[in-house]
């Protein structure tokens, strides 16, 4: 099959790309995985040699080369996941809000997270990363929920437009409520401060282990939606008519989209715009399939987290910026770009 442009009843042109292409890319994005990966172990405040690099891979620390190899590989490890949750809960949110600007940190998602593990620092002395986890997952619920009533008022329902401000709104009194949270705290505001930029420099492979189960049923259920999203496509009604359960499938993705975005925050901060980035990176390479489109943003957000990892460790040598600050300033103008190409309609 050619590709093709299709319209949807929205009026936005869906683009869907034959097989052999999408395979094609799915090598691509995998061959750049693996290219990154070795980069993020040999780059940073010190580079290491080849020779030192597959040495640390072995566990090696005879010199501080391999020691730094062997320090780097939770680090990213981390941001693999973490960017692959992100990528994956962003497609998520937009197939079942049908909204192209959805992403957890414009929809106030992610905040709630964060408000909630701050609550949790600052009132009942939270410090395991379990706790962490539990509270960012409840945070991230009760915020998506909220987002999603207060962009249902009013005429014409949750448009993409109304979700839009009522996650910017909301992501706006979250955040200030956080320092709020932190400001009178002293002893723990440092910390707050650090964790709240977003990144994955204190990653350990305990944390990765404790979050991972998370992310598995976050990432198992949101695939298991593509299909249902691709009905969810073509409108509400006419999905009914396929015999889907609308509002169970929207509830049922939304969860898997929320457990990977709340697991995501718990361990690496708030990280912004990268859900929206790759989202609309991967709909342009391999269309508007689900069954797609969602494994594909679980691969070019892992790469994209871990080429803004990379990008924050070589421009501040011998220090480095944080994943959340590097995402940000990609990512804002693209949020613009979107905004400014298109009347913010249904996808």
């Amino acid at each position: 099959m050619t590709s093709t442009t299709l319209a949807s009843d929205s009026g936005v042109a869906l683009v869907r790309r034959p097989n052999r292409v999408r395979l094609l890319w799915l090598l691509v994005v995998l061959v750049l995985l693996v290219v990154l990966s070795g980069i993020s172990l040999a780059v940073g405040s010190r580079d290491v040699s080849w020779d030192d690099l597959i040495a640390g891979l072995a566990g090696g620390t005879e010199n501080l080369s391999q020691a730094a190899v062997v320090k780097r590989i939770p680090r990213t490890v981390l941001a693999l996941v973490v960017g692959a949750a992100l990528g994956l809960s962003g497609a998520v949110m937009q197939g079942v809000t049908r909204n192209p600007l959805a992403d957890p940190s414009i929809l106030g998602v992610s905040m709630g997270a964060s408000l909630a593990v701050v609550a949790g620092i600052a009132w009942f002395g939270l410090s395991s990363a379990s706790g962490y986890i539990w509270t960012a997952i409840l945070g991230a619920a009760l915020a998506a929920v909220f987002v999603y009533a207060i962009g249902s008022l009013g005429t014409g329902g949750a448009t993409p437009l109304k979700l839009a401000l009522a996650g910017a709104a909301t992501s706006v009194a979250l955040v200030s409520f956080m320092t709020a949270i932190a400001l009178p705290r002293g002893d723990i505001s440092a910390i707050i401060r650090s964790w709240q930029i977003g990144g994955v420099g204190g990653a350990s492979f305990d944390t990765i282990l404790q979050v991972a189960p998370f992310l598995v049923v976050g990432a198992i259920v949101c695939l298991l939606s593509a299909r249902s999203l691709n009905s969810l496509a073509l409108g509400d009604d006419l999905a009914a008519s396929l015999g889907e359960r609308v509002a169970i499938v929207r509830a049922f993705a939304a969860f898997g989209a929320v457990l990977l975005c709340g697991a995501a925050v718990a361990v690496a901060g708030p990280i912004a715009f990268l859900g929206l980035i790759v989202t609309h990176m991967c709909r342009l390479l391999v269309g508007v399939d689900q069954r797609w489109l969602l494994p594909f943003s679980a691969l070019t957000g892992a790469a994209l987290l871990v080429v803004a990892d990379i990008v924050g460790r070589i421009v501040a040598r011998p220090s480095e910026i944080d994943v959340g600050i590097i995402t940000a300033l990609i990512g804002a103008p693209v949020f613009i770009a979107i905004v400014r190409r298109q009347k913010v309609r249904a996808l």
